[in-house]
Order: structure tokens, then sequence, then C-alpha cells
């Protein structure tokens, strides 16, 4: 596990490229035969891919939970952007095809990760965050997220927002987890841009071939700075940053919120005159 200690924005506005990407950018997630985590004191939201093969993967506590088992005080959201697999939790077998989603509630002792075919594993991307409460695990199919249709075509922003693990869909502690999908011709994701101070955010950037990648925006509203993502790679996004980001060619992209409420427009818009 990588350990991401928190960065104040006084600070980030001297950091340059290298900088940004070292403290913000997440880019190895998806290794064939691993699991990789990334745990950020950024509210203390766990990142992680895992691309199983020939052999489960298995989800364990380690020192810096300081708990017994992973989910001993945390939950845990699970988007499966690679081919067919499975998730076990106490020996309970969860099927998850692509875009197949799974909420896995506090208190679970046992997860492990499978591929039906190693040869198209899956690619499990997660967010665990701390939790209070034991909620049901839930499985959530792309047609049983929440949809909220976002955007235009003379933007060249129009995009579907699945919210998978979210109150419309199913109980949670804190975690809000969703994937966005652009239409053919938008390239722009969130913009107007906004912050939330009361919630921080990841973003996962996929569904890109190797020629195309998003430019993402972060900083201050009156200190912007960009990172260039890949496909497959996360951004951490503070709640004092902006977060936005506009492509070379449309993509999908997963979010995933922490913080003090689970309210999805609770948001502070950036007028787009405003922004430096």
């Amino acid at each position: 596990m990588e350990v991401r200690y928190a960065s104040h924005y006084e600070d980030v506005k001297h950091y340059d490229t290298t900088e940004l990407r070292k403290h913000f950018l997440i880019e190895n997630l998806f290794t064939p035969g691993k699991l990789y985590m990334v745990y950020s004191h950024v509210d203390r939201i766990i990142v992680a891919g895992a691309v199983p093969t020939d052999k489960p993967l298995y989800l364990e506590a380690s020192k810096e939970l300081g708990s017994n088992y992973f989910l001993e005080r945390r939950e845990m959201g699970i988007i499966n952007i690679g081919g067919t697999g499975i998730v076990n939790l106490d020996g309970e077998r969860y099927e998850l095809n692509n875009s197949d989603g799974l909420y896995v509630g506090m208190g679970i002792k046992e997860v492990s990760f499978e591929s039906l075919d190693a040869n198209n594993p899956a690619k499990f991307y997660i967010n665990s965050a701390t939790a209070h409460k034991s909620y049901p695990t839930v499985k959530i199919g792309l047609s049983e997220a929440n949809k909220v249709k976002a955007g235009t075509d003379e933007e060249c922003n129009k995009r579907t927002i699945n919210q998978y693990v979210h109150p419309a869909v199913c109980q949670s502690c804190q975690l809000v987890m969703g994937m966005t999908i652009l239409e053919p011709g938008s390239i722009w994701n969130t913009m107007p841009c906004h912050t939330h101070d009361r919630r921080m955010e990841v973003y996962l950037y996929f569904n890109m071939d190797e020629d195309n990648v998003v430019f993402h925006f972060m900083g201050t509203p009156n200190e912007t700075r960009h990172i260039v993502v890949k496909n497959e790679q996360a951004v951490i996004s503070p709640s004092w940053s902006i977060h936005s980001g506009v492509g070379t060619k449309n993509y999908t992209f997963i979010w995933g919120m922490v913080g003090e409420n689970q309210t999805f427009t609770d948001m502070d818009e950036i007028p787009t005159k405003d922004l430096r």
C-alpha cells in the first residue's frame, strides 16, 4: 500500500508538473496479477485496483489501517471495468460483468477477487472509506444505477451520470460512487466547475486509447493547474480543489466521494469568468 499525505493549497501553487503528479496522480492501478492500493490522508480514502489472472487476489489489512481485517472499520465500493470476475465476501460469490458495481458494508472479514478468464481479466476499481455502521452488501448493474442526464451538444459535455453507491440506490456511511459516460463528440466534464469543501473526490479516467488523454484541471479557482491523465489513471482531488477535465476524445470516468455528507448537489459553483 502506498501512502499519500494531504497538501495545503498554498503549497500546491508552488508545485511543478513532477510534484503535482507525485502527490495527486495514480498511474499504475491495474497490473495483471496484482492488487495495488493508495491510502490518501485526504479523508482517509483508499483507492485500489485489482486485476486477478490465474489465481485469486486477497484484500487484507495492513499496518496503515491498524485493524484485524480490511473492512473491520471500513466500507467499500467496487466497479468492474474489465472482463467478468468474481468478488468473494465471507464465502458468498458475486459475479460482476463489465460496468457492474458492488457496495460492500463494514464487517466483512474475507474478501478476494477472481477472473473467469485469465486472458480477459476483471479490473476491479475500488474506493474504500471509514465507516461507523454496517449496511447490507448490494450488487448494482449499470441498468440499476440512478441516471442523471447532463450537458449539451453545443457545450461539448453531453453525458450520463450513473449513480451506483448513492442514497437513491443503496445505503452507505459516507462513500458515494458512480460512473459518468460522455457521448461521442463530448469532451468536457463538470464545466462550469465547482468545489465542495465538505467532500473530497477521486476521478478514474478510462475507455481511452493510447493516443488520447484527459487534461484534468485542479487547484483553487484563482490558481488553477492541470495534470495530463492517460487511460486507467486516477486523480485525487482535495476538497479545496476544482475538478474538471477535457479530453482529446470522449471518455468515461468513475468518481468517488468521501466527506461530511452525501448530498450530490452540495457544491459551490465557480463561474468560468472567475477562473484564473
